[in-house]
């Protein structure tokens, strides 16, 4: 009985390795074929202009830069000596005399985006759309700008040791404990989303739906200050400050993104760049 019974074979250690590569490539090849689906519509649709419009307008987003560093300089030093300046007490209980539902609304919505974890989660989905269209060059440096901002604001807010508006002074929504200046909501609307502004400006085509988007985006970075000193949490000049370091690191974030594009990811799907030397 014993001759009838057929050993067992085991398998080899080539054949294991076939199976777990196939087994881990189907979920990958489920996720790979909606992507580039949408990067094939992407290409067909032409959303993308050619590189000598991408070059111009590049550059048009580059004129404004230099005397930020400058006049941020100095209010950071004078920031570091007074907790607040006359126009700043001025400013914040002008703008809080007007206060219409639908203003208050879209002051404390718009800030709401840039509190944590919302603040992240935002970011991430809009990363991860941008590496899914085929844009992963400028996924890296939107990563690497917003990262490289939030630690400077932070370092700088530490630095410069401001305190909060006081609501013996102002109206106050809800009191914060940590630093004032910069403002931390203008620093991230202004390097993050004002990336995204460039790139959608530099990028796509003319359309009413990039204009819309163009026009959400200037919208978001020109009212997050505003917002920011309704809710009596920063003064205007830590709004200000804000706004001139973001102003100067996009503006360094778009070198980067420039002096890599024809480097890092030349042949990515979309946006495509002619290499270096060719």
């Amino acid at each position: 009985m014993a001759d009838n019974v057929k050993a067992v074979k085991k398998p080899t250690v080539a054949a294991v390795k076939k199976q777990t590569v196939a087994a881990v490539k189907k979920p990958v090849e489920a996720v790979k074929k909606p992507v580039n689906a949408w990067r094939r519509t992407i290409d067909a649709a032409g959303a993308i202009v050619a590189k000598p419009w991408r070059r111009y307008r590049a550059t048009v987003f580059l004129t404004y830069l230099i005397v930020a560093v400058v006049v941020f300089i100095v209010l950071a030093v004078l920031a570091k000596t007074v907790a607040y300046f006359t126009f700043d007490v001025t400013i914040t209980r002008a703008l809080q005399t007007f206060h219409p539902g639908w203003f208050d609304a879209l002051m404390g919505g718009l800030s709401w985006i840039g509190f944590a974890p919302q603040a992240w989660v935002i970011t991430l989905g809009i990363l991860l759309f941008l590496y899914a269209s085929g844009l992963k060059w400028e996924t890296v440096v939107a990563l690497a700008s917003v990262l490289g901002s939030s630690a400077l604001g932070l370092g700088l807010k530490v630095l410069v040791d401001r305190p909060r508006p006081s609501a013996n002074l102002v109206n106050v929504i809800n009191q914060l404990k940590d630093y004032s200046f910069p403002s931390g909501h203008v620093l991230f609307f202004t390097t993050f989303f004002g990336f995204l502004l460039f790139l959608a400006y530099t990028l796509l085509k003319h359309s009413s739906w990039r204009a819309g988007l163009l026009v959400l985006l200037v919208g978001m970075v020109a009212l997050i200050g505003p917002s920011r000193i309704y809710e009596g949490q920063h003064w205007a000049s830590d709004v200000i400050a804000a706004y001139l370091l973001g102003s100067v690191w996009l503006a360094l974030s778009i070198l980067i993104y420039r002096w890599g594009k024809p480097r890092f990811f030349v042949d990515q799907p979309v946006a495509k760049e002619t290499p270096v030397g060719v």
